[in-house]
């Protein structure tokens, strides 16, 4: 048996034939061309059979996924719209007099390389998507059609260098039992697809998966990582099983998910969803949400030439509310920067966007543009609804108190102006910076609750990104380091009588969910989809257990002797 590790990039067990894909190769040469008229023509042609066929890949992504994930596509649309980059490319055919082929080839590499040179893992990997609209561009250009998706025809784990999105939507979702790449991380969008469509996916995986022919039975398990060849028949069998017993578990998961999640002990845990728009609303319902513990409201401002007026964001507030009706609604401000740039912000350029001005930062540093606006829409649509607001990237006191004073501001200028506003809003914090996790005890008589964001607490925690593959052995939120930051929230919390909340990744992860029940955490919110078997898993557990565990845990060094032990200790736990 050989086994071929990478990153797990998204749950679940697959077992089947390889399936190799293997993208066109396009080979672009320098042309003289001195009509640079016609070059131009034919460029503008392509963009605009290129917008023609990403709008059709949006519709079937928007079909089989939900709209955040489908977004992708309409991102596709807005870079292949960016004025930089388009007159780039008629710069180089009008000033070089080439063909528009070598033009774009050129533009684009150079988008990528600078794109991939950056010390962010995010933006390295938002290389794949310019050359994803690259080869698109060029394939018209060439007049040469894409790799054949349709040529698969039966269900098979699809083995590639690398994906692109387009590559990733286009397969037949029915035929696709698994994804395993060569490149990619945690955070491609062949990743996040992969997850939107429950499919599992190993990235980062070994060249040596390139050398399987197609039709080799494999296994693939996308919830450790592993690419299995040469298995025995008796290790086959147990994964397949494994498989069934997982399945059979979400589905009784999902029957029962309206349900409260009571303890053996008998007491109630609060799960609610993460959440970006309407249609996650409805997702979240139907998956047994009790509320929201983090309403993104970054879709409003995103794909668009302006900023949301006032009023566009009252009306999608309170359709997001009247979905929840009485249900608490936890929604946090702006969190612009960083991975979310908006053109029409014409914001400076940073060398490190996750450490600059974002999030409330930003927010204060624009708060006519940004801040007011949307706590004058938050106060009017709260009104008669459980609604909260809460602040992102907070690192001080002052801040806080700034970011308050706003909402003061804002109730007074809506009462003068005859305005019907929330009578009371709660208002927290997001806490993902050190730096508010260690001043804990002075930060929470400010607030009326915490929420925990792990992905970037534990990224700036440990000064490694958590998507860089070469880095995995530290990032992970299963850290000591990163449980004790949060075991410092929960206790200052509790100890001033505030509530705390969890709303990264790490809420929705099985292994951690003892743990998390351990350290008393108050609410646990996670993506819709992951809601039903949480509260299986939270209703087979006893607090006192937990509180055992977590005793044992935090004297570990590392996060792999964390999960081991809870595998250990809870093996009913791990799905």
């Amino acid at each position: 048996m050989i086994q071929l590790h990478g990153i797990a990039s998204a749950r679940g067990i697959a077992v089947g034939p390889v399936y190799q894909f293997q993208q066109v190769n396009l080979v672009v040469e320098r042309k003289s061309c001195p009509a640079s008229d016609l070059e131009l023509i034919r460029f503008d042609e392509a963009v605009q059979a290129a917008l023609n066929q990403i709008e059709a890949v949006f519709t079937k992504a928007k079909n089989d996924l939900a709209e955040e994930q489908a977004a992708i596509f309409e991102a596709h649309r807005m870079m292949l719209q960016d004025p930089e980059l388009i007159e780039s490319v008629k710069k180089t055919i009008r000033e070089q007099s080439v063909n528009a082929e070598f033009a774009v080839k050129q533009a684009t590499e150079h988008y990528a390389l600078m794109l991939e040179g950056m010390d962010n893992e995010y933006f390295k990997a938002r290389a794949m998507d310019v050359r994803d609209i690259a080869q698109r561009l060029l394939r018209l250009l060439l007049g040469v059609a894409a790799a054949d998706t349709s040529s698969l025809s039966t269900p098979s784990i699809i083995i590639a260098s690398d994906l692109s999105p387009s590559d990733t939507i286009l397969f037949d979702k029915h035929l696709v039992l698994g994804f395993c790449t060569v490149e990619g991380s945690e955070t491609s969008h062949t990743a996040i697809l992969a997850r939107g469509l429950g499919i599992p996916a190993v990235a980062g995986c070994t060249s040596e998966i390139l050398k399987i022919s197609t039709g080799t039975q494999v296994i693939l398990d996308g919830t450790q990582g592993i690419l299995i060849l040469d298995a025995a028949e008796t290790v086959k069998n147990e994964y397949i099983a494994r498989k069934s017993t997982l399945l059979q578990r979400l589905q009784n998961a999902k029957s029962r998910c309206h349900a409260a999640a009571l303890t053996l002990d008998g007491e109630a845990v609060e799960v609610v969803a993460n959440i970006g728009n309407l249609a996650g609303a409805q997702d979240a319902v139907e998956n047994g949400a009790e509320g929201v513990g983090l309403l993104r409201t970054e879709f409003l401002y995103m794909e668009r030439e302006t900023l949301p007026s006032e009023e566009e964001q009252f009306q999608a507030y309170s359709r997001i509310l009247e979905v929840f009706g009485d249900k608490p609604v936890v929604l946090r401000t702006s969190d612009i920067g960083g991975d979310k740039e908006l053109p029409y912000l014409n914001l400076q350029k940073e060398m490190n966007p996750f450490l600059g001005v974002r999030g409330l930062r930003l927010a204060l540093h624009q708060p006519a543009q940004l801040l007011y606006p949307q706590l004058r829409a938050v106060l009017r649509a709260g009104k008669g609804h459980d609604l909260r607001v809460m602040f992102p990237m907070v690192a001080s006191l002052s801040e806080i108190r700034q970011a308050r004073q706003a909402l003061v501001d804002c109730r007074s200028q809506l009462l003068a102006e005859g305005q019907i506003v929330a009578d009371h809003l709660q208002v927290g914090i997001m806490i993902e910076v050190p730096s508010a996790a260690i001043m804990a005890d002075r930060l929470a008589p400010e607030v009326d609750f915490f929420s925990i964001g792990t992905n970037d607490l534990t990224q700036y925690t440990l000064a490694a990104d958590r998507t860089n593959p070469q880095l995995a052995y530290l990032t992970s939120a299963f850290s000591p380091a990163v449980l004790r930051l949060i075991q410092n929230v929960i206790l200052q919390a509790h100890h001033s009588g505030k509530w705390v909340g969890l709303c990264g990744e790490l809420a929705g992860e099985p292994l951690a969910l003892p743990l998390l029940l351990g350290l008393h955490l108050d609410e646990f919110s996670m993506n819709p989809p992951a809601i039903p078997l949480a509260k299986e898993i939270l209703r087979g557990l006893h607090r006192s257990d937990c509180e055992k565990l977590v005793e044992e845990a935090l004297k570990f060094e590392s996060a792999e002797e964390v999960k081991n032990l809870v595998r250990e200790r809870m093996p009913g736990v791990a799905a």
